[in-house]
């Protein structure tokens, strides 16, 4: 029997069993109450309350701007409707970073205002310090590594990362010591295939990828992505497994056409 069938609640101990059982990890993103309802009936093992939030729900060019407010905000409403699934949550840019004493702190308003199960921030070992400050505290830790989108301004472009040498030996050992350190999973984003395959097989704990082949533990899309509800974002690994740009488009149109033909609301419809 698998490992995620017969467990009633995903927690970082069954993400483990799932890698080391070779069962694969299905991870979607999550903002609201409504989405996250959905998500966790159709038994998603973890709901990513991610940054990309600053992108598809509040229209940011680049995931900088989400504050821990708002990050909180949309924790504790994806909380709200999950009885199933390990929700982790996005430690936004600027709450973390070269202050370890900010990253438990962030982490631990996160934990204790959203009611989220872990928390996830990008980077190797210039986050090590940080990373132990919240495990301190009883915190689980994700990692994030390959593309990591709040450093978009040194990298200059959202391109796939380690295909250089120097840069993939850096990878890898960013992730063996992000195992060391005690995260309980990584994301890898944008890095090719082989080299994702590589870090999976080389560490104990799950790897998830998104844009990182299939040799990993489990995979990440953003949910208004792979729905087909922002239309204009189509990278090569994103498979859209629906339209849903053009259906609820024509869904508004045929509901501002009914009101202004006077054919909404109709008898059947009205008290």
């Amino acid at each position: 029997m698998s490992v995620h069938k017969e467990v009633k609640k995903i927690t970082t101990h069954v993400l483990q069993e799932m890698k080391n059982n070779g069962e694969k990890i299905a991870m979607l993103t999550g903002y609201d109450f409504s989405m996250a309802k959905i998500l966790d009936k159709a038994g998603i093992d973890i709901i990513l309350v991610g940054d990309s939030a600053s992108n598809v729900m509040a229209g940011h060019e680049t995931t900088l701007p989400i504050t821990l407010d708002q990050m909180i905000y949309h924790a504790s409403s994806v909380v709200r409707a999950v009885n199933r699934a390990l929700v982790v949550v996005d430690l936004p840019f600027g709450s973390y970073q070269g202050d370890s004493k900010q990253a438990l702190t962030s982490s631990i308003r996160i934990m204790k205002e959203s009611g989220g199960h872990a928390v996830k921030l990008e980077g190797g070992q210039e986050v090590v310090e940080s990373i132990k400050r919240i495990l301190s505290a009883g915190i689980p830790v994700m990692g994030h590594l390959g593309l990591t989108p709040q450093s978009i301004y040194k990298f200059g472009t959202y391109t796939v990362r380690a295909k250089e040498d120097e840069e993939a030996a850096q990878l890898i050992s960013d992730a063996k010591l992000l195992e060391e350190t005690g995260c309980f999973a990584i994301v890898l984003e944008k890095i090719p295939a082989k080299l994702a395959k590589e870090v999976a097989s080389s560490i104990n704990i799950p790897v998830i990828g998104i844009g990182a082949g299939n040799g990993v533990d489990g995979q990440v899309l953003v949910s208004h992505d792979m729905l087909g509800i922002n239309n204009e974002f189509n990278p090569r690994f994103l498979r859209k497994y629906h339209n849903l740009y053009e259906e609820m488009l024509g869904a508004f149109e045929n509901y501002i056409g009914d009101v202004r033909s006077s054919d909404f609301p109709n008898e059947k419809e009205q008290y």
